[in-house]
Order: structure tokens, then sequence, then C-alpha cells
């Protein structure tokens, strides 16, 4: 079994059938997966498609890169999903200063916001940090970092490392974990305690090796794992088994029967 605990269904149907993408899911042995809403319209389609599909489960909030979109009556679009029982995670937020489009100082609104969201409807936080690690980590320092969160797909060095496992943080790796050239990321996957490691698609994008160059899927988690088994000299089985467990704990979800 294994958790795709990272995934855009809302962008994958754009582009693909969700019945063929939930039936290779299902077929590779998914027992659940995240979809995660970028923006109030996606995430009440997160939310539409957690309830539709077996064994999906939405996160709703506001990406960086959308974070110009953040208002009142924003917030008040998320928070009235938050009490969705089918929603397990406020993100995907956080901050993104590879790209300069959305000013820096709307960015850190939206994403404290979000932090408090978290905080208050005990959801895990799923972060986003791209060129930004560092102050992602001092405003969840000095804010207070909520009780479960999540830094999805980790890019982070050894140092933002150690201070995100401080901070309680579970640390998911992507498909880039198992690109040829990705040393550091498999050094990083080696270093995560086994209870705080996840792994993720973040489909349609970052598909990994050997199904590099095409669009990604949840199906795809498996390879994902394979390589971070690698990475720990570990069985896959072993990866498998402990993965799913932390993302039933992180994010609440039906354990396997």
């Amino acid at each position: 079994m294994w958790v795709d605990s990272h995934c855009h269904l809302h962008i994958c149907e754009h582009e693909t059938s969700l019945a063929g993408v939930i039936g290779r899911a299902e077929a590779a042995g998914l027992l659940a997966l995240i979809t995660l809403g970028t923006d109030v319209a996606s995430s009440r389609r997160a939310v539409a498609l957690a309830h539709d599909l077996n064994a999906v489960y939405a996160g709703v909030g506001v990406h960086p890169n959308d974070a110009d979109t953040w208002s009142d009556e924003a917030a008040k679009g998320i928070e009235a999903m938050l009490v969705d029982d089918r929603v397990v995670a406020v993100g995907e937020t956080g901050l993104d200063f590879y790209r300069d489009e959305v000013p820096a100082e709307l960015q850190r609104a939206a994403f404290a916001a979000q932090i408090e969201m978290s905080k208050r409807y005990n959801k895990a936080l799923v972060i986003h940090t791209r060129n930004s690690v560092a102050e992602v980590l001092d405003m969840l320092g000095s804010q207070g970092a909520p009780e479960r969160l999540v830094f999805h797909c980790w890019s982070g060095d050894d140092a933002a490392l150690r201070r995100a496992l401080t901070l309680g943080s579970h640390i998911s790796f992507a498909g880039n974990v198992s690109f040829r050239s990705a040393h550091d990321l498999r050094a990083a996957a080696g270093l995560v305690p086994g209870d705080r490691l996840l792994v993720e698609t973040d489909s349609p994008y970052l598909a990994p090796e050997p199904r590099r160059g095409r669009a990604n899927e949840p199906a795809y988690v498996v390879h994902v794992g394979r390589a971070v088994a690698d990475a720990r000299d570990a069985q896959t089985e072993v990866i498998a088994r402990s993965t799913t467990d932390n993302a039933v704990s992180l994010f609440g979800l039906p354990a396997a029967g």
C-alpha cells in the first residue's frame, strides 16, 4: 500500500481521464491520495473530487504563486471548506521566490494566515518552498508551527532539514529524488527519521524515472518510493509501509483494513 501525499487532480483532469488515473492508482496499490488546491476555485474542485472519488482526500489553500488572489473573501472561502470531513490539510501554501510575479509581502500575508488556519482547524499544513526555505522556517519559528505540518517536494540543505525536523515537520520527497543528478536529495532522504518520511508525485509535474518527461500521475508514487528505498538502503516494502503509516497519522486518514 502507498499514499500519494501530494498531487493536483484538478490539473491532471485537463490532460487525461481521471477515471483512468484513479484506476491506475488503485492497480498500483494506493490506499489514498491527497489532491491539493492552489486557489479558492481549485480548492473547491479538490473537495468535490474528494467526495466523488474513493480514496481521494483534499487539501485547500492558496499557493504562493496565487497569493495575489488572497483577500478576506478568499480566506472565508478556504475556512468554509476546512469544516468538511474530506478536507485533511491546509495548502498548498508557503513562499516561492524563484518566480517574482507575486510580491513577497503578499505571499507572506497569505502564508501567515494559512498557518493560523492550520492551527485553528487542526489540519495538517502543506508547505511549498522554492528559494525560500530559510524564510519559511523563520516564519514558522516566530509565528509558531502547527502541530502537524509537511514540507512537500523537499529541496533544502542539511541545516534546513534539521530545522524542519526540530519543528516537528514531516518531509515529503517527489519524483525528482529519482533523477540521476539528485545526489543531495537522495542524501536527504537517507537522513529523515523513518516516522517523518512521506512520498508524493506532485502530479502532473515531476514524473520520476523511468517516466521522466511524461505527464506524472499518482500511480507513479511507487517509483518515488523505490528511489527513496534505494537512498535509505531499505526494502521498498518497508518504505511503503512506513510512509503509508505516516500519511495516515499526519492527515488523519482511515487505516488500511
